[in-house]
């Protein structure tokens, strides 16, 4: 047979190649592969880069960067070393008690372990809401601290706010919270009265709000007392106060206290006012 012209030759491999014949790594049928500079085919080109997206940022709690101290009247213990609680200290204007067993209600419910429920409750609440927290005491089963030594355990941290938890032991037929607030002495807490009388004021709002308890029959002016014999606001450099949450005494108001739903409404009320002084 008559040899075919090389043109010819080299279309027809081109039609071969073109009709899915041998073709080069990575081309599809009827589809050449690119190729390099060299002659070689190259993989396909990648997508575009997939964008990280940016996280969430945390969401920003009421009280964060605020620091609370929380002191817990009394000790759970105290009654055991009457030597060590009575022994004398100095909170400025007279010599008082380094601390006291505080009381209870008539069926033996300590003002000590009502007071560490709540504070422990309380510390839980603001730390959810972003504030930092330190209790004057870390458990209900030893002895004090002195008086003393509570309001410098807020002095130290530099508190924002502090606030002592008790409640009252007076005659059965007085009924209702209040507030302490300090006076100025001439010492170290004169500084922080005003501020104190504040934090003072949207701690018995709330609390009255959030509990339902009256204010006192028997001391202070709708809930508000001024004291300048206690050691724990005369020795504060922080805003500080006390609060006395009803009369243990009291039948009514001892049921309440015994109620650990009644403590979280407690414990919700003062975490609420302690918000209001410290967001205004």
């Amino acid at each position: 047979m008559r040899a075919l012209p090389a043109t010819i030759l080299v279309i027809s491999g081109l039609i071969a190649s073109a009709c899915g014949g041998a073709g080069t790594d990575g081309a599809t049928a009827g589809q050449a592969a690119p190729a390099t500079s060299a002659g070689q085919t190259t993989a396909a080109t990648p997508g575009p880069a997939e964008v990280p997206v940016p996280e969430t940022p945390e969401k920003a709690k009421p009280l964060d960067g605020k620091m609370v101290v929380i002191d817990p009247g009394h000790n759970g213990r105290n009654f055991r070393d009457p030597a060590a609680i009575n022994r004398l200290v100095d909170v400025l204007t007279q010599k008082k008690a380094c601390d006291t067993t505080g009381t209870s209600t008539d069926d033996g419910y300590s003002e000590a372990a009502f007071t560490w429920d709540v504070s422990t409750r309380l510390r839980k609440i603001l730390k959810n809401r972003g504030a930092t927290v330190k209790l004057t005491r870390s458990d209900n089963d030893g002895v004090g601290p002195c008086i003393t030594e509570r309001a410098a355990i807020g002095n130290d941290a530099d508190a924002d706010a502090a606030i002592s938890v008790h409640a009252d032991g007076a005659a059965p037929a007085d009924r209702g919270f209040h507030v302490i607030m300090p006076k100025k002495i001439n010492g170290p807490v004169d500084k922080v009265v005003r501020a104190s009388s504040k934090l003072g004021v949207a701690v018995r709002d709330a609390f009255r709000e959030g509990t339902g308890l009256p204010y006192s029959n028997y001391i202070g002016n709708k809930a508000l007392d001024y004291r300048s014999d206690l050691g724990g606001l005369n020795l504060s450099t922080v805003p500080k106060v006390f609060i006395e949450c009803g009369n243990m005494r009291n039948a009514a108001e001892a049921a309440k206290f015994r109620d650990p739903k009644f403590r979280q409404k407690i414990a919700m009320a003062l975490a609420n006012g302690l918000q209001h002084y410290l967001e205004s």
